[in-house]
This record gives C-alpha cells, sequence and structure tokens, in this order.
C-alpha cells in the first residue's frame, strides 16, 4: 500500500473523529464511510500486489534484465 493512502486514511480517520465529536449523526456515519472506502482501496491493492509470482516483481524491476526477455516466435 502507498504510504500516500496511508496517509489519507489516517486523515480521514481524524476527520471523522471530529466529525462525531460534533454529535451530528449523519456527518459522522459519511465521515466513517469515506473511511471504509479508503481502507477497501487499500485492501484491494494489497491483494493486486500478491498475486505476481517472485520473477514477474524482479522483472517489472528490472525489465533489461536476460531473464526478462521476450521472444516473438
Amino acid at each position: 500500500m502507498s504510504d500516500n493512502l496511508q496517509t489519507r486514511i489516517q486523515s480521514e480517520i481524524e476527520s471523522a473523529r471530529a466529525a462525531c465529536d460534533t454529535g451530528n449523526a449523519q456527518d459522522c456515519a459519511a465521515a466513517w464511510d469515506a473511511v471504509e472506502e479508503l481502507q477497501a482501496e487499500a485492501s484491494h491493492q494489497r491483494e493486486q500486489g500478491t498475486d505476481k509470482t517472485s520473477l514477474e516483481t524482479y522483472c517489472d524491476n528490472n525489465p533489461d534484465a536476460d531473464e526478462c526477455r521476450v521472444y516473438d516466435n
């Protein structure tokens, strides 16, 4: 998960707590919904990152390596 996304989640959590402190239930619920959506996005990003093999990850980082060459027949 990116640091930017983690920072956004923390910021939204703080905003949600502040919204709940005001006593407005609708604003509180909406703020926590925003937190939940960001957390779902973070989870989705983590899931996508685990589908790659170690070779695929290596080739993403080193596309010019001999091991990563693709030949068209």
